[in-house]
């Protein structure tokens, strides 16, 4: 699935590359924050030891920065865009549409959800343009 991305999304993802030796997949430009999606296995470098790496990006960038892991299949995938949120299980409905339904521990539902909603639009969003999931739901 190919991902269009903005010019100013590609920029902020060469200099995340820059500053964390990271390339990110995919960028998030929403406001004053930005969303990067890591390779798999690279979540470490990107933060960097005790959050040193991902502070010196919010600092370059002047933004709320937040990462989420790849993942190959659709399930990790959604689990990776609501951590830290406790994903219990993630289940591929393709009746209609295809929806994640995510069961998420009663305790982390806010998490799960984000201020505003914020967290869960950036997994349906991410989602969306990596696995052609229409919509995620918690259950």
């Amino acid at each position: 699935m190919r991902v269009e991305l903005s010019d100013e999304a590609r920029r902020y993802m060469a200099r995340f590359d820059e500053i964390t030796g990271v390339r990110p997949i995919d960028c998030l430009v929403e406001g004053d924050r930005l969303v990067f999606l890591v390779p798999a296995g690279e979540m470490a470098a990107a933060i960097g030891h005790g959050g040193e790496t991902v502070a010196r990006v919010e600092d370059r960038l002047d933004a709320s920065v937040e990462l989420v892991e790849n993942a190959d299949t659709p399930e990790a995938f959604v689990a990776n865009a609501l951590a830290p949120a406790a994903v219990r299980a993630v289940t591929i409905s393709e009746q209609n549409d295809r929806v994640a339904y995510v069961e998420v521990a009663e305790e982390d539902r806010g998490v799960a959800i984000g201020s505003s909603g914020r967290t869960i639009e950036i997994a349906r969003t991410l989602a969306k343009r990596h696995h052609d999931v229409d919509d995620v739901q918690l259950t």
